[in-house]
């Protein structure tokens, strides 16, 4: 009598070598840097005698350098390896978010947020190849593991900021340095690559990548999407009136709910559809959210609603942005990451302060109505250029249920 051979167990995703740990670690430092500033943004215009347009300027110098600077990553990291690459963009990150803690004057902090997007720039774009690389489960297990490294740090980083943010605007800075040292440290010792292979990428790839159609059009996607993301991250803290705690309990919640729904809820809702239908579906529930949260701006508990509401939507669409982009064309991974998020941080970049100058010239409701009007933008780019994606929906099915077998195996 034979029997049938029992198929190995699905690897985890979180059965993972050290070496992805150490590099997911320093990825939750990273993401913590974008949302450990909106709970101190009241605090910090008011300590450095700052306009609410003045201090959006943080996220933009941070995001436009972190946009552009993605744009030769991939050249880089090409020639002098991945694991330099890493300990380069922390390095810059630790200089620079000390120099900000050190700062006088919000022009100061300005231009050292630029300083810190330089480095997340070259950690960022590397850090998910080298996740991919080398994290067992498959590429969608990797990603997952990466979107949960981003929704955990988007997390924690306005709940830190909140804490600390309660003793001094400059605490979360410091606090950034501390844990940047640790995870430099953490990847030091942990990140072996002594098979890397080094082909050196052209200076032009990531701009020839953006003239492939399917990239082309994720990308634009993701610049009227980003604006959205952005005017919901950066603009809320100030109509919401709270202090800096309460900014950053707000904003834990909404992390939370974003880190849920790319782990989870993502894969679980392409098990049922096309990636281009979930990303219309969600951006059109994006864009009622942000109208809602124009509506009731001056009732500071319905914008909690609205803002957590959002962050569970936002988690869907990182994730099934992030998968799209990595099977929308025979790019090497780095090179279309690199280009994707150039083009998506530069619309990061305008939101924060076009939504302080809106809020200035007309009222507090008429950003969220620009950052709705902006997601429908982004729902249109998808309908309009889905031909375009047929690529990204034929490998559909296959991310689907790899995913679905690694959530299984973590499960069991």
């Amino acid at each position: 009598m034979t029997t049938t051979p029992t198929p190995p167990a699905a690897p985890g995703i979180w059965r993972q070598p050290a070496q992805v740990w150490a590099v997911a670690f320093a990825c939750v430092v990273a993401f913590m840097g974008i949302g450990l500033v909106d709970p101190i943004l009241p605090a910090i215009a008011a300590s450095l005698e700052a306009s609410p347009v003045e201090t959006e300027l943080l996220f933009t110098s941070y995001l436009v350098v972190t946009g552009l600077a993605m744009l030769v990553t991939s050249w880089l990291s090409s020639r002098i390896g991945a694991k330099t690459t890493l300990l380069a963009g922390l390095a810059l990150v630790i200089f620079f978010s000390l120099l900000c803690a050190l700062s006088g004057s919000v022009d100061a902090v300005i231009g050292f947020r630029a300083g810190w997007g330089l480095g997340n720039a070259l950690f960022i774009s590397t850090a998910l190849a080298t996740i991919v690389g080398a994290a067992s489960g498959g590429s969608a297990a990797a990603i997952v593991l990466y979107e949960a490294a981003l929704g955990l740090g988007i997390a924690i980083g306005p709940l830190v900021g909140g804490i600390v943010g309660e003793v001094s605007w400059r605490g979360p800075f410091f606090g950034v340095v501390a844990l940047m040292t640790i995870a430099f440290v953490a990847i030091v010792v942990l990140l072996r690559t002594p098979d890397e292979q080094r082909t050196p990428t052209p200076l032009s790839a990531p701009f020839r990548a953006l003239r492939q159609p399917a990239l082309a059009v994720l990308a634009l996607t993701a610049l009227f999407y980003n604006i959205g993301f952005f005017v919901l991250l950066a603009f809320s803290p100030f109509p919401l009136g709270f202090g800096a705690m309460g900014i950053g309990l707000t904003f834990f919640g909404w992390g939370v709910a974003l880190a849920v729904t790319s782990v989870w809820v993502a894969p679980l809702l392409l098990r049922g559809m096309r990636r281009t239908t979930a990303m219309l579906a969600v951006l059109q529930l994006l864009a009622i959210d942000l109208a809602l949260a124009g509506l009731f701006a001056e009732n500071a508990a319905a914008l909690v609603v609205c803002i957590v509401a959002g962050g569970l939507l936002l988690g869907v669409m990182n994730t099934i942005l992030t998968e799209s982009v990595m099977e929308a064309t025979d790019q090497p991974r780095a090179v279309a990451s690199a280009a994707y998020s150039a083009v998506r941080f530069l619309g990061g970049a305008a939101a924060p302060p076009i939504a302080a100058a809106l809020w200035h010239a007309f009222n507090v409701s008429v950003p969220f109505f620009f950052a709705a009007g902006s997601v429908v933008l982004a729902a249109l780019t998808i309908l309009i250029g889905r031909k375009a994606l047929a690529r990204v929906d034929a490998h559909e099915a296959d991310a689907a249920e790899e995913v679905e077998a690694v959530l299984v195996g973590d499960a069991a």
